[in-house]
């Protein structure tokens, strides 16, 4: 690549960075769409998955160009560090899943149902729990951690001394400790 390519590029890829030129984006992709996807599979990458990463790459592009500095690289060096660094992230999440045989797989895909079903049954017992709270205690409660207000807002709007509204929610959050422990144990 020559000197003036190289300032050429820097050129569109400014444009793209500091006016989302699309039109500059055309140019730089259709000049290294085919150079990356050129490259990529003669790394043995299936044209399918090469295209795919070619997407990736570009992407990256668009949406981080004022990234690229022209002072420590060419465009092309740039674009291709992308490639090949997603290139390698790739190839190691395939040898992870062939790492896992079919049992791994399904020892985790059965754990995975547990922890869900394990996490309905928790969120069960929380809503138990929280239907149990007495409702001057839950009114606040709503208040302070669905609805963000402080303790001094939800003394304020309603009209409750300041000390009330912290001790009713702490007696609340004891309610519900203990409800939950004994839920817990059974």
């Amino acid at each position: 690549m020559q000197v003036e390519d190289r300032d050429y590029f820097a050129r569109l890829t400014r444009a793209v960075a500091e006016e989302r030129d699309q039109a500059a984006f055309g140019v730089l992709f259709y000049h290294f769409a085919p150079r990356l996807k050129s490259w990529l599979t003669s790394q043995r990458m299936p044209v399918d998955e090469a295209e795919e990463l070619v997407q990736e790459v570009m992407t990256v592009l668009w949406h981080r160009a004022s990234l690229y500095d022209p002072n420590k690289s060419s465009l092309s060096t740039w674009l291709f560090r992308i490639a090949r660094n997603r290139r390698v992230d790739a190839q190691r999440r395939a040898r992870g899943k062939e790492a896992f045989g079919e049992l791994e797989w399904m020892m985790m895909e059965a754990h995975t149902s547990d922890a869900l079903i394990e996490g309905e049954e928790r969120d069960a017992r929380v809503r138990l729990a929280l239907s149990q709270i007495p409702d001057e205690q839950m009114k606040l409660v709503r208040a302070a951690f669905f609805l963000g207000q402080t303790h001094a807002e939800i003394a304020a709007t309603t009209g409750l001394p300041l000390g009330t509204v912290k001790s009713r929610i702490r007696l609340a959050f004891q309610h519900l400790r203990r409800s939950l422990e004994d839920n817990g144990s059974n």
